[in-house]
């Protein structure tokens, strides 16, 4: 059995990536939702947050816990400047990668708009890789029904803008934000990919 600590900065993605668990894997989760709302108050990630990001992480690496696994999309860059004695991942390192690898056109959803240039940067290395072509759009709505604690609509918002985007032809729609995931399940098409599932796998393997 391994141990994942995961940081979050939504107190709603503890139960989501539960859920996403796989076998052989013991999860434990840490909260530090000023992170996010600091991003989103200076309208995207600075160095300092990035460098508390990272702090917070290397706090989490402690006897026992085999990898760290950032689940928040906006403050992604910071796990680049942790420093620690076991792997620290970003779930949307292994999104971009699962995304991509089949080439093509793939479209990536956006919430929040803070996490499009980190979400961009991250998907432009592996379409890169992988000969994928990269379309990354925000969501209009989105994030305000999720800041009015209208889950139900979040979700269905996401997941009628992925059925667009594979109506329009993308091979791929990959969900920017673990807080997203609820949207698979809604949508009418093809489904979504989302970055738990794929996220603690790539921490389990890591």
């Amino acid at each position: 059995m391994k141990t994942i600590a995961c940081l979050h900065t939504a107190a709603g993605n503890r139960a989501v990536f539960e859920a996403a668990c796989p076998p052989g894997a013991t999860l434990t989760h840490t909260l530090r939702e000023d992170l996010l709302k600091d991003a989103e108050a200076a309208g995207g990630l600075t160095d300092a947050i990035a460098d508390r990001t990272a702090r917070a992480l290397e706090a989490l690496a402690t006897p026992g816990v085999d990898a760290v696994l950032l689940t928040c999309s906006t403050v992604g860059p910071g796990a680049a400047r942790a420093q620690a004695a076991v792997p620290v991942l970003r779930v949307d390192a292994a999104l971009a990668e699962e995304a991509t690898k089949g080439g093509g056109t793939v479209v990536v959803l956006c919430a929040v708009e803070t996490t499009v240039e980190p979400t961009r940067a991250i998907f432009a290395e592996a379409a890169s890789r992988n000969g994928a072509t990269l379309d990354v759009r925000l969501v209009p709505g989105a994030w305000a029904a999720f800041r009015a604690g209208d889950t139900e609509g979040y979700h269905r918002i996401v997941a009628e803008a992925s059925d667009v985007a594979h109506a329009e032809g993308a091979r791929a729609v990959a969900l920017a934000q673990a807080s997203m995931t609820g949207a698979v399940a809604l949508a009418k098409g093809k489904k979504p990919l989302a970055s738990p599932p794929v996220g603690l796998a790539a921490a389990l393997a890591a």
